[in-house]
């Protein structure tokens, strides 16, 4: 693989599936896939310690990934002996590249001084860049946050970005402690993009073409990543390239919502019962109400996603489902503007 080649498109801004823990996995890929989904996917985090081994979960994104669309492996950590050979072992594997996370907000993860606890200390980071790219014979990306603390701390975090031959960087708009409830931060985005030679890619807080139209207008990014944007919405992706296209699409409707809460709940039900001897039909439950803070936002006022967070059983849940979604109204193009879960869209 030359990693100075392509694997973004050129005619138009590229889209990817943000990685969201214990929720962006194989199964949601392929049922991204099958919604048109985005053009590159990147899987869960790969923890990384000096005793670690590859999670055999999260390589199945990779060895069995399906979807006809190319898979960056993503890794957290902070040890360089550990994330020099994780990364040498994922590419062992048919990956599109190696993605290093420098952006979780997870308090459990920054007290380790990985994910985006690791923006507190630029010289670090600057090390661990230098000896993974050294290492890594293909892509290396990386995905980031604005600063720890505060925006002021980009430019310095730019500068280490810049000294690494690095061949895509993703920006999520906010800082670690802004966590998911600001608007973002589009000036630091298009500040990324007037310094880097790589593509940028922004991320955060697009829920709709109109979001991701005005994240693109403000920044110049080569494309949008789209996490919980994409899972509220499966449409977003197409949306998005009919937009670009000049096309149109008719507008999902609460039907097609129900359909697409029952595909979820297939597809990972099935992967779950391959992992377990004996599945749980009620930790399943468990599982769709981690989409569901997304998918059910705003719905009827609120009283949907109230519902859905007291389910326990699965018939229960469907039912709750059933009774909301099942007729042709239109859906909702956004959520509401107070949303607890998507803070500060409609700044963009």
């Amino acid at each position: 693989m030359n990693p100075s080649s392509s694997f973004l498109p050129t005619e138009r801004p590229a889209l990817v599936l943000a990685p969201m823990q214990d929720v962006t996995d194989l199964p949601f890929m392929r049922l991204m896939a099958r919604y048109g989904g985005p053009d590159l996917f990147v899987t869960e985090y790969f923890r990384v310690t000096p005793s670690s081994q590859l999670d055999p979960v999260t390589l199945r994104s990779i060895t069995e990934n399906d979807t006809g669309k190319p898979v960056l492996a993503q890794m957290i950590g902070q040890d360089i002996p550990a994330l020099v050979r994780t990364a040498k072992e994922l590419e062992r594997y048919p990956v599109a590249g190696i993605d290093l996370n420098l952006g979780c907000p997870a308090p459990v993860v920054c007290r380790k001084d990985a994910g985006g606890g690791l923006l507190r200390d630029p010289a670090r980071v600057d090390s661990i860049l230098q000896a993974l790219r050294d290492a890594i014979q293909g892509r290396f990306t990386v995905k980031c946050r604005v600063g720890f603390a505060d925006k002021g701390e980009f430019p310095r975090l730019l500068e280490v970005f810049q000294k690494h031959a690095i061949q895509m960087l993703t920006i999520h708009g906010r800082t670690v402690r802004d966590a998911y409830k600001t608007p973002v931060h589009p000036e630091c985005v298009a500040q990324a993009v007037a310094a880097m030679p790589c593509p940028v890619i922004a991320n955060g807080n697009v829920v709709d073409v109109a979001t991701g139209d005005s994240y693109l207008s403000k920044t110049s990014a080569a494309g949008l990543m789209i996490g919980r944007g994409a899972i509220r919405h499966p449409w977003i992706f197409d949306q998005l390239r009919a937009q670009w296209s000049g096309q149109s699409m008719s507008p999902p409707t609460r039907r097609d919502l129900l359909e697409y809460i029952r595909l979820l709940y297939e597809h990972t039900a099935a992967f779950q019962a391959l992992h377990h001897a004996t599945p749980s039909r009620v930790k399943q439950v468990q599982k769709m109400k981690r989409y569901m803070a997304f998918i059910s936002n705003g719905i009827d006022e609120g009283v949907f996603e109230h519902r859905i967070r007291r389910a326990t059983a699965e018939e229960e849940f469907f039912a709750i489902c059933q009774e909301h979604l099942d007729r042709n109204d239109e859906l909702p193009v956004r959520p509401p503007a107070d949303s607890h879960v998507f803070c500060g869209f409609d700044a963009l």
